[in-house]
């Protein structure tokens, strides 16, 4: 559904398992006064029950509901049967749920109903709150964890209890989070479990078609900060969030972990599994930019399916992701970069066989990299609807390009190998000279090693014509020349300030 729902389950999530630990005091009012607080601050419209019954305070029967964002007549609820905040007597609350409780998300449009009840089990420790009103802190332990889904009820659709199945288990879960409250709401949190294990099952009610899904990470760890604002009612509008300081700096990371997907769909079947050496995954986003850094480490893949003539066994020593990009318009230059990392993709020997059965051909691992950095500007508001159907119409510019900078090019396969480096600006104010393209300049740095072998191998093998050998090899000398080492041919390729492109000082254009 919306960001704001989403945001308010996970703050939920945040509220039931939390953590630190300080030195003020703090009420068993001031916490439960504190999330309320919170929720409502977030757009929930909250329902309790509350008795203080000596130096404890009980919450039964809450339910927090909010009306989606943009979406007429469609609200969203949770629902939790008790919460109890019970005052230690040296200034710290004991939180305590059930050691097994149901939750309920429901949602609703018209006519239309749609409820998933949980069921969350835990060993019964409390959560400790210390601190005071305006910074509170959590510390919060458990050695096990789980989640468990008991049904799903959709209005018109007869979904069986047995139908689907899924399950979430964190054990050694530990979290620290230090909440505190000044003109935004800010979060400081930590949390690592030993290990996190999932499954699924998707059953076709009176079939035999199904799809399941199982896997484990272990030595998993999170962290961040965030910020925001004390009022999110804000009918969605995520402008207006970032422009009252809503934003966040987190990270995720596990040590190793595997899964396995199985799908049968009449007679045709598939199968995938897969292990993991760790992975990192890193998000930033405030009034700024956006920014994602996801890396995975060691993996190995097995598929087999039935339209998939034999088992394939892939592996790759690292695969990457990273983006970063500016938010906010502004006619100032702004940082962005982009980068994609696959190194080491190695296929089998049998699939080899399949396209190169003499072994004609080295069988080294692939790898393609590619890192970009640059500067551009943005010329509208990424979240105003009315300014993004006024780029989608060319009405009006999304921004200016002004440089890129080719960190590391890296293509290598069958025993050649392409590097390069480049940096390049561009001028918005030419747009003819390069048919529309603001006209860049500046110069990239290319090498080439073993191409000629290749081609060599490649029309022994009669996967390349003379023809076509030749063509290349004319375009190769016409744009590098040779290196220092064997089947080495370097390039230098400038693109100058009034248009002209040279090719190691010989000039093409």
């Amino acid at each position: 559904m919306s960001i704001v729902f989403a945001r308010g389950c996970s703050a939920t999530a945040l509220l039931v398992f939390s953590a630190q630990g300080a030195l003020a005091d703090v009420t068993a009012q001031d916490v439960w006064s504190d999330w309320k607080s919170y929720m409502t601050g977030t757009g929930y419209e909250i329902t309790a029950t509350e008795s203080q019954s000596g130096n404890t305070l009980t919450v039964s029967d809450l339910s927090m509901m909010m009306p989606i964002p943009d979406e007429e007549d469609v609200t969203a609820a949770i629902s939790m049967p008790e919460i109890k905040f019970t005052e230690n007597g040296d200034g710290t609350v004991s939180v305590l749920l059930p050691k097994e409780f149901p939750m309920v998300v429901r949602a609703s449009e018209d006519d239309e109903k749609f409820k998933v009840s949980v069921t969350i089990a835990h060993d019964g420790t409390p959560m400790t709150v210390s601190g005071d009103a305006k910074s509170m802190t959590y510390d919060y332990a458990t050695s096990q964890m789980t989640v468990t889904l008991d049904s799903i009820e959709a209005t018109g659709e007869d979904i069986p209890a047995d139908a689907v199945k899924a399950s979430a288990t964190l054990a050694d879960f530990a979290a620290k989070t230090t909440m505190s409250l000044t003109d935004t709401r800010s979060y400081e949190q930590t949390w690592t479990a030993s290990s996190v294990t999932y499954n699924l099952d998707v059953r076709e009610p009176g079939g035999d078609d199904y799809v399941t899904a199982a896997g484990t990470m272990l030595g998993v760890e999170t962290g961040g900060t965030s910020t925001v604002p004390t009022d999110l009612d804000k009918g969605g509008d995520m402008a207006a969030l970032l422009a009252s300081g809503f934003g966040f700096d987190g990270s995720f990371s596990y040590d190793s972990g595997n899964a396995a997907i199985s799908v049968q769909e009449g007679s045709d079947s598939f199968a995938f599994n897969s292990t993991s050496g760790g992975g990192e995954v890193g998000m930033v986003m405030d009034a700024s930019k956006l920014s994602y850094d996801i890396t995975q480490k060691d993996m190995d893949f097995n598929v087999t399916g039935s339209d998939i003539p034999f088992p394939l066994a892939l592996s790759m020593a690292e695969a990457g992701f990273n983006i970063s990009m500016p938010l906010a318009k502004s006619d100032e230059e702004q940082d962005f970069a982009l980068g994609i990392s696959l190194r080491d993709f190695a296929v089998p020997e049998m699939l080899w066989g399949m396209i190169d059965p003499a072994g004609t051909l080295p069988h080294d691992p692939a790898s393609v990299v590619l890192s970009l950095t640059g500067k551009g500007k943005v010329l509208f508001d990424i979240f105003d609807p009315e300014a993004m159907e006024q780029v989608e119409d060319g009405d009006i510019a999304p921004g200016e390009l002004n440089a890129v900078t080719v960190n590391e090019l890296l293509v290598s396969a069958a025993g050649a190998k392409l590097t390069g480096t480049g940096d390049f600006t561009f001028n918005n104010e030419d747009l003819v000279s390069f048919d529309g393209m603001p006209a860049p300049a500046g110069e990239a740095n290319l090498s080439l090693v073993g191409a000629n072998t290749l081609m060599d191998k490649l029309m022994e093998m009669g996967l390349m014509s003379e023809n076509d050998a030749m063509g290349a090899r004319m375009m190769m000398g016409m744009l590098a020349v040779p290196g220092e080492g064997e089947d080495t041919l370097n390039s230098k390729i400038e693109i100058t300030e009034d248009g002209k492109i040279l090719a190691n000082g010989q000039r093409l254009k």
